[in-house]
């Protein structure tokens, strides 16, 4: 007979002894449990005592995650939280160096756990760290010399501990003194710190920034991006990234009538150059955490120009389609103001303003009032005339020489393309918490919108040649010049002369080849016979996918946990077992280079307890309160529910895997795989199998019904003469 499913088996380890093998009944309080374990060794005083999980996380078992032990865990009978946070709060004052150190080390380890932590807080731990801080440092100084490695260790050490108490978001960010600010700040502008301490500074900084607005106004004045800028031109990647960072949180915590303001000091620190040279040209691969922070960068500059993106009307308005109008005709002489002149000049200006384009001939400014993209159009077409006056002037006078109907309007072409680039790179809207998709070709270039749209504005009049477009084909030509834009910009180039020439490969003859190669590999047979041999042989197709899932989740993947702090690396890993029965699963210290093999992962949990999966909002962790609730995370996100009301939850660390998970689990529990990725495969795996079978009929067309039987013969007298 099975055990009882409130009866759990384990080890309890004490230190000195042999481990005891013991039954946990989960119905009995945790406070019952832990002074039978203590009666086991002779120990008084139960209530001083507490249990925890014995591996690396060592956290401590609470009537609220008791659940998630299972069978064959090894526990640890140790001191409770509250009596080991007595203990290393009084250790951390010690007049010992040595003793200190060991104690800071140990504070580190320890407020991982959330328990602990609550308990250390309790305590007024966070004020001591801060006093720590804010008033030892110059004694520290001082022994620098003579114990340089000590006075590195203890101030990294305590600084870990303070990000790692202040990560479970117990105590407010708005109670910290400007003494200890100063401190924090000095750590990466003037004190000669290692690269732990430095690491951890930038960290609290940017939670600074980004939980407070009086902390921003704070670091602000004392943090300014020269001092950041050394830190981007060294080696390390991390601190790198901690850099661009506390620079983005800045960025975005920036009141907006100082966010322009911020772009012009990054613009004189020459700060996208540097990025360009030691970040994105080095010779190193970019790891996922640094493209999330230079895709937010790249998001929080173009997001500078949401104020003109929506204006309506700017008083110099009539001055910029002045100048339009100058360098395209290179008018030499404006007619006089006297009034036999007035409706000549009308005429004229009528006329220009055809040419250049616009829908409004009589009222060019008119054409600016749609918001997106506003008065952004505008500033995009002066910078082209100005910056690329031959192709300016050489794009109107070539359509202006066309008929009518054949012209590819400049200035309605402009405001159309404007929106559309507005739209692909998603000006104005606040960068996503798990994206990193980020271009390095935005990053070469000071004024990299206007140039994209000056490569673009000559792609859209080569492409309405191409297509010998007339004003009926207007919207097919942008979404054609669309199609060519998001293609290029999938290859990821370098620069934008790599892009330009990625669109010269990309022409409307190329982008019908594409369609049409696209069309035939998905396309859609509707006869009968094909629809008959498509439901016949589904099943052996849905198997092949049913296996393929499994064979990832037996390779197992890592995941990522998400916290207040998103760079903070901690992973777990699962896998299934070969045999498909049961799903091992671990903490790690950091993310595999390959395969985690079973015995290492210490948790087990058997297919057979597993009750359901569920995603999205469903999800008992997108339900916690503090938990993210963003969009992107809540897309990835899908828990195990098993028996004893236990949960596994894990958050994909993208879309493709989440749907390998929630496909294979599926599978597994014998339900119907429906993520889009099967639906996508299924279609493709289809499409090509009927395609393979249907080789020998290629060019013959395929009736839709069978060919009618023929009427029987007057008489069945065959003869067959074989001479």
């Amino acid at each position: 007979m099975p055990p009882p499913a409130d009866i759990v088996k384990v080890a309890i380890e004490w230190p000195g002894a042999f481990p005891k093998l013991t039954e946990i009944d989960q119905k009995k309080p945790l406070s019952a449990i832990i002074k039978e374990a203590c009666d086991g060794w002779s120990l008084t005083n139960h209530e001083y005592y507490a249990l925890q999980h014995a591996d690396s996380t060592n956290f401590y078992i609470t009537e609220k995650n008791r659940n998630e032990i299972k069978n064959g865990a090894i526990l640890r009978l140790t001191t409770s939280p509250a009596q080991t946070a007595l203990q290393l709060h009084e250790r951390i004052q010690s007049s010992s160096m040595d003793a200190k150190l060991e104690a800071l080390k140990d504070l580190a380890s320890y407020s991982r756990d959330i328990t602990f932590a609550q308990e250390f807080i309790n305590l007024d731990g966070i004020s001591l760290l801060t006093q720590m801080v804010e008033s030892g440092t110059e004694r520290y100084q001082k022994l620098q010399k003579i114990m340089k490695p000590c006075f590195g260790d203890m101030l990294s050490f305590t600084l870990t501990a303070f990000v790692e108490l202040m990560d479970h978001g117990i105590v407010s960010w708005d109670t910290f003194s400007v003494a200890f600010i100063k401190k924090i700040a000095s750590y990466v502008s003037k004190f000669p710190s290692d690269i732990a301490i430095l690491q951890r500074s930038l960290a609290i900084l940017e939670s600074m920034v980004l939980n407070s607005h009086d902390l921003y106004q704070k670091v602000a004045q004392e943090i300014t991006i020269g001092q950041l800028i050394p830190h981007l031109q060294g080696a390390d990647q991390e601190i790198q990234t901690y850099t661009i960072a506390v620079i983005n949180a800045l960025f975005l915590k920036a009141p907006d009538d100082r966010r322009q303001e911020m772009a012009n000091i990054l613009a004189q620190k020459q700060l996208r150059a540097i990025i360009l040279q030691y970040v994105i040209r080095a010779q190193r691969a970019i790891n996922n955490e640094m493209a999330h922070q230079l895709y937010v960068l790249q998001v929080l500059t173009f997001n500078l120009l949401e104020d003109r993106m929506m204006t309506k009307m700017d008083p110099q308005i009539r001055d910029i389609i002045f100048e339009l109008r100058r360098i395209a005709f290179d008018a030499e002489s404006e007619p006089n103001n006297s009034g036999g002149n007035v409706e000549k000049r009308k005429s004229m200006y009528t006329r220009d303003y055809k040419k250049l384009g616009f829908i409004n001939h009589v009222n060019p400014a008119m054409d600016f009032t749609q918001t997106p993209p506003g008065m952004l159009a505008l500033d995009n077409m002066l910078y082209f005339a100005k910056h690329q006056q031959d192709a300016y002037i050489r794009i109107v006078l070539e359509n202006s020489s066309r008929e009518d109907k054949h012209e590819c309007p400049f200035g309605r072409s402009s405001i159309e393309l404007t929106k559309m680039l507005c739209d692909i790179l998603k000006v104005g809207e606040l960068p996503s918490e798990t994206c990193n998709d980020f271009h390095p070709m935005f990053f070469t270039h000071d004024r990299s919108f206007e140039e994209f749209f000056c490569i673009c504005i000559q792609l859209l009049n080569k492409t309405w040649k191409e297509m010998r477009a007339t004003s009926e084909d207007f919207n097919k030509v942008m979404q054609v010049v669309k199609e060519q834009i998001m293609r290029a910009l999938t290859t990821k180039p370098s620069s934008l002369d790599q892009f330009k020439s990625k669109l010269q490969n990309l022409s409307y003859a190329e982008i019908l080849k594409i369609r049409q190669s696209e069309r035939m590999n998905q396309e859609d047979f509707q006869s009968r016979p094909i629809l008959e041999l498509k439901e016949k042989i589904q099943p052996e197709i849905l198997e092949l996918i049913k296996q393929q899932r499994l064979n990832r989740l037996v390779e197992g993947t890592c995941f990522r946990k998400l916290n207040s702090r998103r760079r903070q690396d901690k992973f777990w890993y699962c896998r299934l077992s070969p045999n498909h029965k049961v799903l091992h699963y671990g903490d790690l210290e950091e993310s595999p280079q390959g395969e985690v093999p079973h015995d290492s992962l210490q948790d087990k949990l058997p297919v057979a307890d597993i009750k359901a999966v569920v995603t999205g909002k469903d999800c008992p962790h997108m339900k916690e309160k503090g938990a993210k609730q963003n969009k992107e995370v809540l897309e990835l996100a899908f828990s195990i529910l098993y028996d004893s009301n236990g949960q596994l939850n894990f958050i994909a660390p993208d879309k493709h895997e989440y749907c390998v998970w929630t496909d294979g689990l599926n599978a597994l529990l014998g339900k119907d795989m429906m993520s889009e990725l099967t639906r996508n495969d299924l279609d493709t795996l289809l499409s090509m199998e009927i395609k393979l079978r249907l080789l020998d009929l290629e060019n013959i067309q395929i009736p839709d019904a069978p060919p009618p039987i023929p009427k029987e013969p007057s008489n069945y007298d065959f003869v067959y003469d074989c001479n």
